[in-house]
């Protein structure tokens, strides 16, 4: 579970970003049980879901970024840079100072019952901080802290570390804790997986995990079957659902030419050469059921039931294994009532007892009005006039200016919490530009 993200001097954002995942007092009578997990050894209380609006290229996407580099330069960093490489780390660019300055990440989560705080600090050349802390239930213990090339290291909890130091195998641009994973320090190794297991994926290009949902309808009846469900009440008139190698249709003579040619794709996709199919009922004149026929996914469902399709199979795996998913764009393609019953999946104690987490961006106002978030969960990124990208929450707002009863989503929409576009003169800019007959000046 993520307890908190933080960044600075990342893309659209100059400062101290922080997405704070601990649940505000000011709503404790506000869906208190199925929103919030509770963390009784800590005393903490944690929001299960997390939503992100924002004008057009404000930086929602961004921020979904963010999290993106971070988890997969933890993951990369010591196997697939050499030294000398640049780190892929983007600085704020509309500042001048900014592009010469650092950036930096940190994340605080729970593993196996335990707080652990990790980060590190970059410029495009170097590591130039990174560390990482266990928390007790009454204090923090170092664990290591390193400062450029100079380490300490808590020796007794990582003892690989300072062998692997004095044999100089951690490069200046790569991370101790990926190197540590790397020869197999247990410790690290849990902590890497953990990353690996949050999910940061984009609604607007499902072909980057359709596999997830594709191999589970081919591999795992029982996936399948979960899989299946949820299309059933998504009521795209969907009855069952089949894998079919694309191989298996053509002349046995055929078939080693196809086997060869999937080998020599599996790079690109491992899924070129099959497709899932979809099964239909077929009525007559009478509205009777006389048979069922069967539509090609990609091609003959509409893109809301192929993007939904794509993403249960990373909806099954958070619920199934108490992981988070970052979604961004989630509503794109969907209908709002659909996505409010991908979030209620989130915050239910029933389909959710592992306590995975769903944070997302939209632009769907709709959900403001769902009664699905407390004020705590609800987050705005705006941007300022000197194109800096900033994150806040409804929570933030003092109580006697935004009550829990008013419409958060007209409010919004009349710009009361900002992260709206401003269209003022819009329609007279407009106008101006075309001519009386059309056409543009």
């Amino acid at each position: 579970m993520i307890i908190q993200f933080s960044f600075n001097n990342y893309k659209t954002f100059k400062d101290r970003t922080v997405l704070n995942l601990i649940a505000s007092n000011y709503d404790k009578d506000t869906n208190e049980e199925e929103n919030i997990i509770h963390i009784d050894k800590y005393n903490l209380r944690l929001l299960k879901s997390s939503v992100i609006f924002g004008a057009n290229a404000s930086g929602k996407s961004k921020f979904i970024d963010a999290i993106t580099f971070f988890k997969s330069y933890i993951q990369s960093s010591s196997k697939e840079t050499q030294k000398g490489e640049p780190i892929a780390v983007i600085p704020f660019k509309l500042n001048e100072a900014s592009p010469d300055r650092s950036s930096d990440f940190e994340m605080i989560f729970i593993l196996n019952g335990i707080i652990y705080r990790y980060g590190f600090e970059a410029t495009r050349s170097k590591i130039i901080a990174e560390w990482l802390y266990v928390r007790s239930k009454s204090k923090e213990e170092e664990l290591f802290y390193r400062t450029l090339q100079k380490f300490e290291v808590n020796e007794k909890k990582l003892d690989k570390a300072l062998p692997l130091i004095k044999s100089e195998l951690v490069r200046d641009n790569a991370l101790l804790i990926s190197v540590l994973a790397q020869f197999n320090d247990a410790l690290a190794s849990s902590i890497i997986l953990y990353f690996e297991s949050i999910n940061c994926v984009s609604g607007l290009r499902e072909m980057e995990y359709k596999n997830n949902s594709i191999l589970k309808v081919r591999d795992n009846p029982e996936k399948k079957g979960q899989i299946l469900e949820l299309l059933k009440i998504a009521d795209f008139g969907i009855e069952d659902i089949r894998f079919e190698d694309i191989a298996s249709i053509f002349p046995e003579k055929d078939k080693v030419k196809i086997q060869e040619l999937q080998k020599l794709m599996s790079d690109v996709d491992s899924h070129a050469f099959s497709s899932v199919r979809t099964t239909h009922k077929v009525f007559n004149d009478k509205n009777e059921i006389t048979g069922s026929i069967e539509f090609l996914m990609n091609a003959e469902e509409s893109e809301g039931t192929q993007k939904y399709f794509y993403l249960t199979g990373l909806i099954l795996d958070a619920l199934e294994n108490g992981t988070i998913l970052f979604v961004d764009e989630l509503d794109s393609k969907l209908h709002p009532n659909l996505v409010c019953k991908i979030v209620s999946l989130f915050n239910s104690n029933i389909t959710n007892p592992k306590n995975a987490q769903l944070i997302f961006n939209t632009h769907d106002t709709n959900l403001l009005s769902s009664g699905l978030f407390r004020r705590d969960q609800i987050w705005f990124i705006d941007k300022d006039r000197y194109g800096a990208s900033k994150l806040y929450s409804l929570a933030d707002f003092k109580t006697s200016s935004v009550r829990k009863n008013e419409s958060f989503e007209d409010n919004y929409i009349r710009g009361k919490y900002g992260a709206t576009p401003f269209l003022g003169e819009f329609e007279e800019i407009t106008r101006k530009i075309l001519a009386e007959d059309g056409k543009a000046k």
